[in-house]
């Protein structure tokens, strides 16, 4: 029985376009692997893609996807979701697009005429018909890593040319970079005599990326082709080293997420994330140089001495932004002011600096088995590490931030608390970063605006319990913000406080006549301000907890959810939504009273739905449970829940 290799094989030959010599230099490259014949062919470049599909669509009667379409192409969630992750990758199928008039879903595939293939897809999705087009193999595992996991460089392995430069150039990094100035010398051979053979440097290396990019931009440092670019070149830099693999990578995506958390513009996220790609070009020797490392070994901190500003000198002809200069130079500054170059204190320091201290060290604690702890931590045990170091070496307030953003404890506290929506408005990200963090812990949802404008637009599209706000804003003050959403029908009663700097008696007199509850002079105990937000809102409402809750259960598994359900003596329905299917947990002050799953009922259904790792979850608190079904504790049943799943029952 011919494999699917050879059966490509065979259309390819047939055709014309593969000889028999090509194709035993093709299966020989495959080996004992399980690669597909059509990623070998193009790996060999026996064929182009263009010229192997057009020829293999022909022959499965189907017209053919190429991979540039197929990266750039914008699926809509409906459509994908048809399709659940763990179906298209165990089949290889990607969707991308549904005819509700007809019913018909269009997928791609490596194997459009396999028919069995094509009625599971059928069967999952639901749709009356599928269409199916040809793509070459890797790409179709590329789209369904970019649209399902958001994997942005999915597509950038499959420039095999640029790949193969990119891999030697590493082979001279290690040979080369072992420091600054073996680097330098190997710099000042550029100008002497023939190119040939010269040493690729890391400073030409990521230099080369940013100058491609700013020359065709015309733009600074940090747009967001560059940044997937230096993703690329980073994470092949640090291929050979175990103990930074993916580490810059890393530290990029975690600074992100706490920036977009603070809601800081998006134009200087960028520049930050790039300072997140760049801290370590040009330090990578002995010693991985994190801020801890340097806080606590002489060592360390000499080499980051003397290597703190090697980014900048290496990178000096690139248009850096300034704010991704300061980021990694002034990462080694301490919140407590002991650090270096200029002993900076608090707020002092960079906010790119202050956020990038704490992502390199997490990741460093996280990934690194030779970090101080010599052994890589949990997510939990690394934040208690930055805890400890609260005040000395990092902002508190971002490490605080930073626990909730990677640890989902907000998601903890909007499940056990009354729900109040607040909406802060300020241009300044560090002002509501304390303020927003006080919130969550007692169980509010917030948003920040940085503008009237953008302010306007949420609160028109929103249902906010708390308006709190600046009076100085950006095209715009929060009197005439006010002014405006008191003559909007939603507008009229909402509870609104004004939290400024300017401390005006008129200002002040001027938002009393327009109905503020509070006016507020900066700098306030954030303790203080939201046990009063919270006290003016329970009195105004009588109000239990009547907003649902959504999560992941990445974020947090099914046995911890029921455990604070429990001890927090909730009512409501926890419905679970997975590739495989759904279920639902009773809960009526805290006991779990029933549960569905499937065609099962009852504590059953726990114990099975307690299997699931993956999937989405959403708590009604409006919901009321009917008669009581499981008699069992919700500890008895995760307990039980717990010895079948190890005893594999």
């Amino acid at each position: 029985m011919q494999t699917v290799n050879q059966q490509v094989a065979g259309r390819l030959m047939s055709s014309g376009l593969l000889k028999p010599e090509q194709f035993e230099a093709v299966m020989q490259h495959i080996g004992g692997t399980s690669a597909r014949f059509e990623d070998a062919v193009l790996e060999l470049g026996v064929l182009g893609e263009a010229e192997m599909l057009k020829a293999l669509a022909a022959q499965y009667q189907t017209r053919f996807v190429s991979t540039e379409k197929l990266s750039k192409a914008d699926i809509v969630r409906a459509t994908l979701e048809m399709v659940p992750r763990k179906v298209a990758e165990a089949f290889a199928v990607f969707p991308i697009m549904f005819e509700a008039a007809s019913g018909a879903l269009s997928v791609v595939t490596c194997d459009p005429c396999d028919a069995d293939l094509l009625r599971e897809i059928q069967l999952a999705s639901g749709a009356r018909e599928i269409r199916a087009f040809l793509a070459r193999p890797a790409a179709v595992r590329a789209a369904i890593a970019k649209a399902y996991i958001g994997d942005i460089h999915a597509f950038a392995i499959l420039d095999r040319q640029a790949h193969a430069q990119f891999s030697a150039m590493l082979d001279v990094y290690e040979r080369n970079l072992v420091s600054e100035n073996s680097l330098s010398s190997s710099l000042a051979r550029e100008g002497s005599g023939s190119s040939r053979g010269r040493i690729v440097s890391e400073k030409e290396l990521v230099q080369a990326a940013a100058s491609s990019s700013t020359s065709q931009r015309g733009g600074s440092f940090g747009g967001d082709e560059l940044l997937e670019l230096l993703n690329v070149v980073l994470t092949l830099l640090e291929a050979n080293r175990q103990d930074l693999r993916g580490h810059s990578a890393q530290v990029a995506r975690l600074t992100r997420r706490l920036l977009e958390r603070m809601n800081v513009a998006p134009g200087d996220i960028r520049g930050l994330v790039a300072a997140a790609y760049l801290h370590d070009v040009g330090k990578m020797g002995q010693y991985h140089l994190t801020p801890l490392n340097v806080g606590q070994y002489d060592g360390h901190k000499i080499g980051a001495q003397k290597g703190f500003s090697t980014p900048r000198r290496l990178l000096e002809s690139v248009r850096l932004s300034n704010d991704t200069v300061l980021a990694f130079e002034h990462m080694y500054e301490r919140y407590d002011g002991s650090g270096f170059p200029d002993g900076m204190a608090g707020k002092e320091i960079p906010l790119g600096a202050r956020a990038l201290a704490i992502t390199d060290t997490y990741a460093d604690l996280t990934q690194n088995p030779k970090n101080p702890y010599r052994k890589t931590l949990s997510p939990a045990e690394a934040c208690t590490v930055l805890a400890q170091y609260k005040e000395t070496l990092f902002d508190p307030h971002l490490v605080d931030l930073f626990k909730n953003t990677v640890m989902g404890e907000d998601l903890r506290a909007r499940l056990l608390a009354n729900r109040y929506l607040a909406l802060l408005v300020d241009p300044d990200p560090e002002e509501t970063t304390v303020l927003e963090l006080r919130l969550i812990e007692q169980g509010f949802e917030v948003t920040t605006a940085r503008s009237a404008e953008q302010a306007m637009k949420l609160l028109a599209a929103g249902e906010f319990d708390v308006v709190v706000s600046e009076l100085d804003l950006p095209r715009g003050d929060g009197l005439t913000l006010l002014a405006e959403a008191r003559a909007q029908p939603w507008g009229k009663s909402l509870l609104w406080v004004m939290h400024t700097r300017r401390q005006g008696r008129v200002e002040a007199q001027r938002a009393f006549e327009l109905g503020v509850a509070d006016f507020v002079a900066k700098p306030a105990p954030t303790d203080v301000l939201v046990a009063k937000l919270k006290s003016m809102l329970d009195q105004r409402s009588s109000r239990a907890n009547s907003r649902g809750v959504q999560g992941s259960l990445r974020e947090m598994g099914l046995a911890e959810l029921v455990q604070v359900l429990f001890h927090g003596r909730k009512t409501g329905n926890l419905r679970v939504r997975t590739p495989d299917g759904g279920g639902e947990m009773h809960f009526r002050d805290g006991a779990l009273v029933n549960a569905l799953f499937g065609n099962v009922r009852g504590a059953d259904a726990v114990y099975a739905m307690l299997k699931l790792k993956e999937g989405e979850f959403g708590l009604d608190p409006t919901f009321q449970p009917g008669a009581r079904i499981i008699t069992e504790s919700p500890e008895a049943l995760l307990l039980e829940g717990m010895r079948r799943l190890d005893e594999g029952v």
